[in-house]
Formats: C-alpha cells, sequence, structure tokens
C-alpha cells in the first residue's frame, strides 16, 4: 500500500512538472483565462501517460559500500534452496539467475548443483538466518576461518551466492519470495543480500513489468510478452532475476 502511495504521489509531481512546462512553452494568448486552461488539461493529463517513469525498486536488499565487487574474482552461485512445493523451480530459478548476472558480469560466476559431491561434502548451512538493521540486510552468521578456508578450496572461489526460494505460488496469482545473500570467502564479509517477494497482482509489480520489457525488450510484441509474465512462470521468473541482477 505505501508503494502504491509513493508511485501515486511521484506520478502527481510528474504531471504537475509537465503541465507547468508546457504552460510556459505556450503564449499566454492561448490560454488568457483559467478557464481555457481546464479545457487544454485532459489533453496533457493523456500526453503525460508517455512520460510515466516507475518509482525506483523498493529498498529490499543491501549492498556493502566499503567493497567493490569488481574485485571479488570467481563466485560460486550455489543451486538455491527451495521452501516451496514444486521441486523444478530450484533449478529454474537458479539457472535464469544465473544467466541474469551473466549479461551485467559484476564478477565471474559459476552455478553449483546441490547434489555436487563437493558442495555435499561441505555440510555447511550457509542459509542460516541473518539478521536485519535499519531496514537492510546486515551481517551473515559467523563462519571459523577454518569453514571459510574449506568452502574456498573446496569450490575454488572467493565468494559465495547463496539462497532460499522462500515461497512459489503460480496461481491464483504468480508470486515469488527470495532470500538471498552474497558471502566474501576472503573475510567472511557479507557484501551484498537481498530479501523480497513479487507478486504479479501488485501494482507496483505491475509497472515494473511494463518498464522491463519497455527499456529491456524493445519489442513490438511488448503488451503480449507483458501478458505472458502473469501466465508464464519463465517469464515471471526471468523478470523477477532481472531486478535481483539490478541491485548488484
Amino acid at each position: 500500500m505505501n508503494s502504491s502511495k509513493k508511485i501515486l504521489s511521484y506520478l502527481v509531481v510528474r504531471i504537475t512538472s509537465f503541465i507547468s512546462h508546457i504552460f510556459d512553452e505556450i503564449p499566454r494568448s492561448i490560454y488568457p483565462s483559467r478557464f481555457t486552461i481546464l479545457l487544454l488539461l485532459p489533453f496533457l493529463l493523456s500526453a503525460c501517460q508517455f512520460q510515466r517513469v516507475s518509482a525506483p525498486l523498493p529498498d529490499f536488499y543491501y549492498l556493502n559500500q566499503d567493497k567493490d565487487l569488481s574485485t571479488v574474482g570467481r563466485t560460486a552461485l550455489v543451486e538455491l534452496d527451495n521452501k516451496s512445493s514444486y521441486p523444478q523451480i530450484s533449478t529454474d530459478v537458479t539457472e535464469t539467475l544465473f544467466q541474469a548476472l551473466q549479461k551485467k558480469q559484476p564478477f565471474g560466476l559459476a552455478v553449483v548443483h546441490r547434489d555436487n559431491p563437493a558442495w555435499r561434502s561441505l555440510q555447511l548451512d550457509l542459509n542460516s538466518p541473518y539478521q536485519t538493521q535499519n531496514s537492510a540486510l546486515a551481517v551473515p552468521p559467523t563462519y571459523t576461518l577454518d569453514q571459510l578456508t574449506a568452502i574456498r578450496r573446496t569450490l575454488k572461489c572467493d565468494a559465495v551466492l547463496i539462497g532460499t526460494i522462500s515461497q512459489f505460488k503460480p496461481y491464483p496469482h504468480m508470486t515469488i519470495g527470495l532470500r538471498l545473500k552474497l558471502v566474501d570467502l576472503r573475510d567472511g564479509r557479507l557484501l551484498w543480500a537481498l530479501e523480497q517477494i513479487w507478486d504479479n497482482s501488485d501494482k507496483t509489480t505491475e509497472y515494473r513489468i511494463k518498464d522491463y520489457f519497455q527499456y529491456q525488450k524493445r519489442s513490438g510484441f511488448a503488451p503480449l510478452r507483458e501478458q505472458l509474465v502473469t501466465v508464464s512462470p519463465l517469464e515471471f521468473i526471468k523478470f523477477v532475476a532481472y531486478e535481483v541482477a539490478e541491485t548488484i
């Protein structure tokens, strides 16, 4: 509800600014009275629809400002743990997230599946809960130097990206919940973390889906693709993975 109010307020400011700009450009002789302005208002509001810019993404992630992610080096993306009742969704989300991150290339990335003998030999619960602080995700659980060294040596990486699919529902409306975190194995510090639920029935999500196709897909079939996001789990996962990658 708060996000919807923020978007509405943001759009009102944008519309007001746009109208003021238009009237500043039009000679005063064209609109000598307030009545004329009122007559023009519906047309100006219609024009403003093309000026819509969705509000920024909600503050659902933490990014360590003291760390440069470009220096992280090779990172292992461990197949996400799955708390939903749909087993296949874990593989789908992990692979799609891998592809989205590869496009941004913030660091070298390799997928490690949970049935990988190397991963299973570690016997670590890297998905244990982490505390929150000031609405941002904070420090991960403490690992010993031996545990950090074992992960680096076994997975041959300097950081590990792990997480959980907290929920997934394909109907009555598509919903995906994720908890993710990126841990620097060199010192055990949290580099980045995210916790969010995407629901395609939410108006804020709907606006972001439109922008996703308008600015990323740039296709003449954008309206059709927008509808696919609301009915196709794979298309919705691609949208979610895109938003996750944009926070890193």
